[in-house]
C-alpha cells in the first residue's frame, strides 16, 4: 500500500521484517520507519517529535500506511497524532475505524466543520450535526434539520441569515421574542409584496411599547410604497392610531419625525462597544438581534459579585450603582447610565463577576448571553477573530495599566 520514495529503493517492512531492540519497526517506507518504531515501542512523545519533523507528503503516507496496522497500533497512532495537534489526520483514522464520535469532534478542533457535521450525523447527533452545517456554510442542509429538530429559535436566526425576514419574523412571534421580531420585519425589503404584512406588524409592537408615534412615522413611510389592497390596510391602521391618540390628520414628513419621541434602541450603543468595532453593518444587526430587552425595577441586582457573568448588559435607560459587594459597608465604586455597558468580559472568560451592581432607579438594558455570542461567534468567523483580536489588545491595556 505504500508508495515508494524518491529514489525508488523504499521497502515496505513489517513487523516481522525488522526490529528496534525487541519491538518490531511496523510498516513504512525508510522515511516513515522512525515514527512507526516509536509508536511500537510506546515512546508517545518520541513518535510525536518525529511525526512534527516530517513534511506534509510524508505525515500523508504515515497516514496512508496506518490503515494496514492492528487495531491497537492504530489507536497508538492516533494519540500521537493528537498531541502533534493533527487533528485532521487523527479524525481521519478514527473514522477509519467507525468511530464517528471520536472524529466529529476533532474534526471541529481542525477547523473542518463539514467533515464534523456529517461525522454528527451519522451518529445521530442532529443538533450538532446542523450547528457544524451552519458553521460550514451548508445553510439549507442545518435549515433541515433544524427543522427536524423543532430547534425554532435557531431556525429563527439562521433564516434570518438566510435572508428570509418574513420567515424568521413569524418564527421570532411565536417564540414570543419582540425584539428579535421588530429586527427582522425591519430587513423586509420597501419592494417586497408582504412589506405592508410587515409594515402592520411594526406598528403593532410599537404601539404595544407605548411607541405609537414611531409607529405613524413608519406608517406614513410606508403608504408612501403601498399600492392596491396593502395601502387601504395601512390608512386604517393610520386612522386607527390617529383616533388613539386624539389627532384628525397625521402631521406629513419631518413634521411627523419630530413629534415622535427619540429612538432608545440599543443598536447605536452596541455599536460603539470597543471590541464591536469594525464590525460589518450586517453582522452588528445579526449581533443586535440576539440581544434581549431586561426591564428592572429599582433596587434589582443586575450582577452579583461573585456570581457567574451573565453577559454583556447594555444600559439604555436609568441609573445603576457599582459597589465593591452586596452589604451595607460596601463602598460605592461608579454610578453608570444610558450608553454604558458592564460584564463584556464575561463574553468570552467564563468568571466570577468582579464587582455588585445594583439597579439605582427603573433600569432599561439590553442583554446578550455567552450562550447567545458564543453562537454569534461560531456562525460569523470574520466578526469572530476581529472581536478576539479587539479584546485581547483591550484586556492587554487593562493589564498594563494595573501594572502601573
Amino acid at each position: 500500500m505504500c508508495a515508494s520514495g524518491a529514489g525508488g529503493n523504499d521497502k515496505a517492512v513489517t513487523p516481522d521484517d525488522s526490529k528496534a531492540g525487541d519491538v518490531a519497526v511496523g510498516p513504512g517506507s525508510s522515511v516513515t520507519r522512525g515514527v512507526w518504531a516509536r509508536v511500537l515501542k510506546g515512546a508517545v512523545e518520541e513518535a510525536v517529535r518525529a511525526y512534527e519533523a516530517m513534511g506534509a507528503g510524508h505525515r500523508e503516507r504515515v497516514l496512508e500506511e496506518a490503515l494496514a496496522v492492528p487495531a491497537e497500533t492504530r489507536t497508538r497512532l492516533v494519540e500521537v497524532l493528537r498531541q502533534a495537534r493533527d487533528f485532521a489526520g487523527a479524525a481521519r483514522l478514527l473514522e477509519s475505524d467507525g468511530d464517528d464520535a471520536g472524529a466529529a469532534p476533532l474534526y471541529e478542533q481542525a477547523g473542518a466543520p463539514l467533515l464534523a457535521a456529517e461525522a454528527w450525523l451519522r451518529v445521530g447527533e442532529q443538533a450538532r450535526a446542523a450547528a457544524a452545517f451552519e458553521r460550514a456554510g451548508s445553510l439549507e442542509q442545518a435549515l433541515s434539520l433544524y427543522q427536524a429538530l423543532g430547534a425554532r429559535e435557531s431556525l429563527a436566526h439562521l433564516l434570518g441569515r438566510m435572508h428570509r425576514p418574513m420567515e424568521a419574523a413569524q418564527v421570532f412571534r411565536v417564540l414570543g421574542n419582540a425584539h428579535a421580531e421588530l429586527e427582522m420585519l425591519r430587513a423586509v425589503p420597501a419592494d417586497d409584496p408582504q412589506r405592508p404584512e410587515a409594515v402592520l406588524r411594526m406598528c403593532e409592537l410599537l404601539d404595544a411599547e407605548g411607541a405609537t408615534w414611531r409607529a405613524l412615522v413608519l406608517l406614513a413611510d410606508g403608504i408612501k410604497h403601498a399600492t392596491g389592497a396593502g395601502l387601504l390596510l395601512l390608512q386604517a391602521e393610520q386612522a386607527r392610531l390617529l383616533q388613539q391618540l386624539g389627532l384628525a390628520s397625521a402631521p406629513e414628513g419631518a413634521a411627523a419625525a419630530e413629534k415622535a419621541p427619540p429612538v432608545v434602541d440599543g443598536y447605536g450603543y452596541l455599536k460603539a462597544i470597543p471590541i464591536f468595532d469594525g464590525l460589518s453593518l450586517e453582522d452588528m444587526r445579526d449581533l443586535y438581534r440576539l440581544a434581549r430587552p431586561m426591564l428592572l425595577p429599582a433596587g434589582t441586582t443586575v450582577l452579583e459579585k461573585g456570581a457567574k457573568g451573565m453577559g454583556l448588559v447594555v444600559l439604555l435607560e436609568g441609573m445603576v450603582s457599582v459597589s465593591t459587594g452586596p452589604g451595607p459597608d460596601a463602598r460605592q465604586l461608579n454610578m453608570l447610565g444610558p450608553g454604558a455597558f458592564l460584564g463584556e468580559i464575561s463574553l468570552i472568560l467564563d468568571g466570577p463577576v468582579s464587582a455588585h451592581v445594583r439597579a439605582h432607579t427603573v433600569v432599561r438594558a439590553l442583554r446578550v448571553t455567552r450562550t447567545d455570542f458564543q453562537y454569534f461567534l461560531e456562525t460569523h468567523e470574520a466578526a469572530a477573530l476581529r472581536i478576539y483580536r479587539l479584546f485581547t489588545q483591550s484586556l492587554a491595556e487593562r493589564v498594563r495599566d494595573l501594572s502601573s
